[in-house]
């Protein structure tokens, strides 16, 4: 795997735009009831919302840092769910992981690939939201596990922000939901070539990729997040 590294101070999702206030305080009950620990942000509208959208955090960071953009995103009749990856991280209190990045880690990476495609299946369920009206989106590592879980699943669409893409061995055999890749000119902790390798190799899957490069490092600036929401409400 590639070595990167996220802190959740140095490199936050969050550190170009200004911290929203959190609406952890609205959440129902649902989150409790899957298999990762996750903050669950509701529709606004209160009814049955139009889509969810799934965020998942980077390495070292946790589903907090991530929700905090929540409103930023604009989306109010979407629900949201910010699942922590299952691995504590060595160094950083309270971070997480969903691999780790200082040595080969295969058995963590089968664990969380394993238990994310358990949280987005039981979705359905507990929501009444169907998968291909669920958008999986994650930053750094979570936009690699985006990449590698999401390619296997009927969702909506598939969004990696400063992400990579992990190794693949075959071609999945169902139809790819569509992708954006956005990333940063100046990400020193991902490098922009990742994302166009990336971008290279879903092409050649037979994805229909979206690729969006910004003047930023490795964040997801305003400018970011006005791609993400423009690329949700025209394919959904």
């Amino acid at each position: 795997m590639a070595n990167v590294e996220e802190s959740p101070k140095k490199d936050r999702q969050s550190d170009r735009i200004p911290e929203p206030k959190s609406n952890q305080g609205e959440s129902k009950i649902l989150a409790d009831k899957l298999p990762l620990k996750a903050i669950e942000v509701p529709s606004k509208l209160g009814a049955k919302p139009t889509g969810l959208i799934v965020g998942l955090h980077g390495w070292g960071s946790n589903a907090q840092d991530l929700a905090s953009i929540a409103p930023s995103f604009n989306l109010p009749d979407y629900q949201m769910f910010f699942p922590d990856a299952p691995i504590d991280h060595p160094r950083v209190p309270g971070g997480k992981m969903w691999y780790d990045l200082d040595r080969p880690d295969p058995q963590g990476l089968a664990k969380s690939q394993q238990l994310l495609k358990e949280f987005l299946s039981q979705l359905p369920n507990l929501t009444g939201v169907p998968l291909d009206r669920i958008v999986l989106l994650g930053f750094s590592q979570g936009g690699a596990m985006t990449l590698d879980v999401g390619l296997s699943l009927p969702l909506a669409s598939l969004i990696a922000l400063s992400g990579y893409l992990h190794p693949i061995d075959r071609a999945p055999s169902n139809s790819i939901a569509p992708i954006l890749i956005v990333h940063g000119r100046q990400d020193r902790v991902v490098p922009l070539n990742m994302a166009q390798d990336a971008k290279t190799r879903l092409t050649a899957l037979g994805a229909k990729v979206t690729y969006a490069e910004f003047d930023m490092g490795h964040e997801v600036s305003q400018l970011a997040i006005e791609r993400v929401r423009e690329f949700i409400i025209l394919k959904h």
